[in-house]
């Protein structure tokens, strides 16, 4: 891939659904070597899972193949690599479909595609579940980096770590061997900033109000051989790159200082962040841990079908008329027509003497669960409907009842790597197995610092004084996302003496009372002072995975946003 000392790598997608021009944005925006796009996430997964059953030929990210049909042309012309996991559940098929494309354009781009992920046809032999969609083995970098070595100018995924989409050109770029344990680690690290492309630039950012974030540009990280890296963004675009924006996206769905992946462990707790100047911010110290033994392996399938009604309560008495419609429906549904699960959810949005209707109304949302869509269905629907004159003073529903609807649920297994046949199949056809990695570690939470140096300890507590009661967000920022069920809390101080009183002050005790919601739940805290922040893992928070739906912010995007706005003492002299 050439011998220049730095690669330039750009993020154009970090969901299925992303800015469709953000492709050629970044192609047209500034040099770049490569170009990345990330489409893949679990729930995609599913609905992959789901295209593919109606139409065996489906299973990628069409969004993609539209995306190259505006685009491809220009990035050959300007010489820039692609490398996208866009493939999901069927990356052949997509290299197949571009080069489609590419034959319509008079084009001849050499595609390459990495296969060996899916393990559903080997679902009994792996000891994996029945009923399975989809089953998933997070595969690493080096497939990516045989298929740029041999000269695509394409390479087409399937479930890879999100991070392998920047470092495989970094190992075809760099040459590195599985034992560049440290240089690999800092590629993990700068491709986990890039994967969810705007967030590293203000985009979703919890002091959005200091940048202009109307239309964040996508990030870049500018990459040594060493395995540090520049994260920044093409002059001109909106939002920033900063400290901030970058330990945001760094905090984000992570859980232990060990970031476990197939070609490498890197050290969270010994990132280190310096700003060298506007919308650059250089990730350096990075260590790196042989890799753990097996693979992650995404598993979905159907866990039955759901449904929701919302009941809209106005004006007083709100309690009442909820408790109410809970008594009404209870004895409007016997125990044979029952849903399996029922949750109710009193969300009050209402305003005391209010000038609108809608001010003054509160939301009861009614969530229905069973494997029978007939019991989440008509049933459902009719014992809610037929209360119409008969409920409380007001009644109305924000829409009428439909039929059930199937929802998925993802958890995760683990398999041997050796058991995996990561295969990257080159432009002119040939196929290369890609050997599991040959040095392997430990799997489970970091039991101690690589040196006194490093994370674990905790700062000198702040000297006693005057505190006022306000938001947390006041002195800290959080970015919170999810695990499978698992929600993950990041949490950071902008200064050192804001870290040092939030190290102290923001343990698992102080978090189970700030977020009732949490106070049964087994939770985590990891200390990254290198970073100023603590991480929490929560377990179960969200049930059974994003696309049950277990609760009103399934994802948990927003578990941070609530943390910040709760109120606590606080030092004078933070605010």
């Amino acid at each position: 891939m050439g011998s220049r000392s730095v690669l330039r790598i750009g993020n154009a997608s970090g969901f299925y659904g992303d800015r469709f021009s953000a492709v050629r944005e970044m192609l047209t925006g500034g040099p770049l070597d490569v170009l990345t796009g990330d489409y893949l996430a679990e729930l995609t997964m599913l609905i992959l899972a789901r295209d593919r059953l109606k139409d065996p030929s489906l299973g990628y990210a069409r969004t993609f193949l539209r995306q190259m049909e505006e685009c491809l042309g220009l990035a050959l012309e300007r010489g820039v690599r692609i490398v996208v996991n866009a493939g999901g559940l069927n990356p052949a098929r997509l290299a197949d479909a571009i080069r489609d494309v590419a034959r319509r354009q008079g084009l001849e781009p050499a595609v390459a595609h990495v296969e060996g992920d899916d393990l559903l046809a080997r679902r009994a032999e792996l000891g994996l579940p029945e009923g399975l969609l989809a089953a998933h083995a997070y595969l690493g970098a080096f497939g990516i980096a045989e298929c740029l070595t041999a000269g695509a100018d394409l390479v087409v995924t399937g479930r890879v770590t999100d991070a392998a989409l920047v470092v495989g050109p970094a190992i075809a770029r760099f040459g590195w061997g599985p034992g560049d344990l440290d240089a690999l680690a800092g590629a993990v690290v700068a491709g986990h900033v890039l994967e969810c492309g705007a967030q590293a630039t203000g985009g979703n950012y919890a002091f959005f109000g200091e940048h202009d974030v109307t239309r964040p540009g996508f990030p870049i990280a500018e990459l040594a051989a060493d395995g540090s890296s520049v994260i920044t963004k093409h002059p001109g675009t909106g939002g920033a790159v900063t400290i901030g924006t970058v330990t945001a996206q760094l905090l984000y769905e992570t859980g232990d200082a060990r970031y476990l992946g197939p070609d490498v462990t890197a050290r969270l707790d010994t990132v280190r962040l310096t700003e060298e100047g506007p919308d650059r911010v250089r990730i350096h110290g990075v260590r790196g841990e042989a890799p753990p033994p097996t693979l992650k392996v995404g598993l979905n399938r159907l866990g039955g079908h759901r449904n929701e009604v919302v009941f809209v309560l106005t004006g007083l008495d709100i309690e009442a008329k909820a408790a109410l419609v809970r008594r009404q429906l209870a004895d409007a549904l016997p125990p044979e027509a029952a849903p399996a699960e029922l949750r109710w959810t009193l969300a009050r949005t209402d305003h005391p003497d209010a000038a609108t209707e809608e001010s003054a109304s509160a939301l009861l949302r009614l969530t229905a669960r069973d494997r029978d869509p007939a019991k989440v269905g008509r049933e459902l629907g009719k014992a809610a409907v037929e209360l119409g004159l008969a409920g409380y003073p007001g009644f109305h529903l924000t829409a009428p009842p439909g039929p059930g609807v199937p929802y998925g649920v993802f958890t995760a297994a683990h398999v041997d790597a050796k058991a995996v046949e990561h295969t990257a199949v080159l432009p002119d056809g040939r196929r290369v197995v890609v050997p599991p990695a040959p040095v392997t570690g430990p799997v489970g939470p970091l039991s101690g610092p690589l040196s006194e140096s490093l994370a674990g300890s905790l700062p000198e507590p702040p000297e006693p004084g005057p505190c006022v009661r306000a938001p947390l967000g006041r002195v800290v920022g959080a970015r919170s996302g999810d695990k499978g069920g698992d929600a993950n809390l990041g949490v950071w101080a902008r200064s050192a003496d804001g870290w040092r009183w939030l190290a102290h002050t923001l343990t698992v005790r102080r978090l189970r009372e700030l977020l009732p919601e949490t106070a049964e739940l087994p939770i985590t805290r990891q200390v990254l002072p290198h970073l100023r922040a603590v991480n929490f893992t929560i377990t179960g928070l969200l049930g059974e995975g994003v696309a049950a739906q277990h609760r009103f912010d399934p994802q948990a995007k927003a578990l941070g946003e609530w943390l910040r706005s709760r109120h606590l003492d606080i030092p004078e002299a933070l605010l």
